[in-house]
């Protein structure tokens, strides 16, 4: 438990020094951004408002949804693997082995799902392009 404690420790003071320079430097390229407007930014251009018009389709959904998939069908193939390989004894060597299985199904399933996310997304840009 301690380790774990040492981890986390190390981690959390990692993330706040992250985000400290990050902002900082964050900071610095939104004020060369002002200073490169310089005089474009009149009173003129926010008299209707500012427009901001999002992207028209977000994957976060479909990645998420085909990284569950991918992981819901590797728990069902390593289910499947280990029930017709089953061996009858339940030794040390046998658990470590189902264990393996799963885990190794799981992470097959989830990688897969996030390939064919990755097609989707692709195939879906492209045909987005080729209307404009």
């Amino acid at each position: 438990m301690e380790e774990l404690m040492i981890v986390a420790n190390v981690a959390i003071v990692f993330g706040v020094i992250y985000k400290l320079f990050e902002l900082f430097v964050r900071r610095k390229e939104r004020m060369m951004l002002i200073e490169k407007m310089g005089d474009k930014l009149t009173p003129e251009v926010f008299k209707n408002g500012i427009f901001y018009l999002p992207s028209s389709f977000s994957f976060g959904g479909l990645r998420l949804g085909c990284l569950l998939l991918g992981l819901g069908l590797g728990l069902l193939v390593g289910y499947v693997i280990v029930c017709l390989t089953g061996p009858e004894r339940r030794g040390y060597r046998v658990s470590e082995t189902i264990s393996i299985i799963y885990g190794a199904s799981v992470l097959l399933g989830g990688g897969l799902g996030l390939v064919v996310s990755y097609l989707i997304e692709v195939n879906k840009v492209e045909r987005e392009k080729e209307e404009k």
